[in-house]
């Protein structure tokens, strides 16, 4: 009812002010449009990061999925869906930040074994600010699309958990799986890396000096030896980086993970997939 009495209300206000003959107050565009400033910036980092090469908007073919209002800006859930294709594949999935103090959260390698569907992840977001996506096919087009998402101080929020509890379970793994997993069907996996993955921007209340940044900037999927994804990451990854993707076992095998951190720290972990004939 109350939301029905001001929509009735804003109506006649318009109405009155055009009776009037004084113009109605233009609302302002949605948070969600870019600037000229947004603009501005998203050609910048086309340029730094895909220097002389124009990206297309995507329609159809991309989809990304964001909170508007992130209930952590440490902890912002991202879904790059990609629509399926023939003739010009996509080989990589690129995620940027626009606003972030590294806006390069990720580049994801299709290998043979995986499959560009469908990428989860979550970030970090400094400040509101414009995420995009870029899928990047085999002919060398990229095409994008973005979100807006109301999020702020996720790359210097503080970790989460006890930092000797988290050096301490540093590199542990775990592999998420469905059930029923069939040879030549896609499956739904997701990888969970224990790491703190420190942006070098949070503050130590005890020492009073900022915390190095120490984070996962690799990690390599394979399934019986084949590649199913490699991602190269930086700082706005958070802490504890979750990966949800998609692959194809082609038999009953192994599934390795291996995950390498910028102090050179590497970590790896394997898991057998029963794979019956489909």
């Amino acid at each position: 009812m109350c939301s029905s009495m001001l929509i009735r209300t804003g109506r006649a206000a318009v109405v009155l002010a055009l009776l009037a003959g004084t113009p109605a107050i233009a609302a302002p565009p949605p948070a969600t449009e870019m600037t000229e400033a947004d603009r501005a910036r998203w050609t910048e980092l086309l340029e730094t990061y895909f220097p002389g090469r124009a990206a297309e908007p995507a329609g159809d073919m991309l989809r990304l999925e964001a909170p508007y209002r992130a209930a952590d800006a440490a902890l912002v859930p991202i879904a790059i869906h990609v629509a399926p294709q023939q003739g010009d594949p996509v080989r990589r999935l690129h995620l940027l930040v626009d606003d972030n103090p590294v806006p390069l959260v990720f580049t994801a390698e299709i290998g043979e074994r995986g499959l560009p569907h469908m990428l989860e992840t979550r970030v970090r977001v400094d400040q509101y600010t414009h995420v995009h996506a870029l899928a990047e096919t085999e002919s060398g087009r990229l095409l994008e699309t973005s979100a807006f998402v109301k999020a702020s101080g996720g790359c210097s929020a503080p970790a989460l958990k006890d930092p000797e509890q988290a050096l301490a379970r540093m590199g542990r793994m775990k592999l998420n799986l469905p059930t029923d997993i069939r040879a030549g069907q896609p499956v739904e996996a997701q990888a969970l890396i224990s790491h703190p993955n420190n942006s070098g921007l949070q503050f130590d209340q005890i020492t009073r000096t900022y915390i190095q940044p120490h984070y996962i900037e690799r990690v390599s999927i394979r399934y019986n030896g084949a590649p199913v994804l490699d991602v190269k990451t930086d700082i706005s990854m958070s802490e504890d980086p979750s990966l949800h993707f998609r692959f194809v076992p082609d038999a009953e095998g192994m599934l390795e993970v291996e995950a390498v951190d910028s102090k050179g720290a590497t970590f790896r972990q394997s898991w057998p997939v029963g794979a019956p004939p489909a």
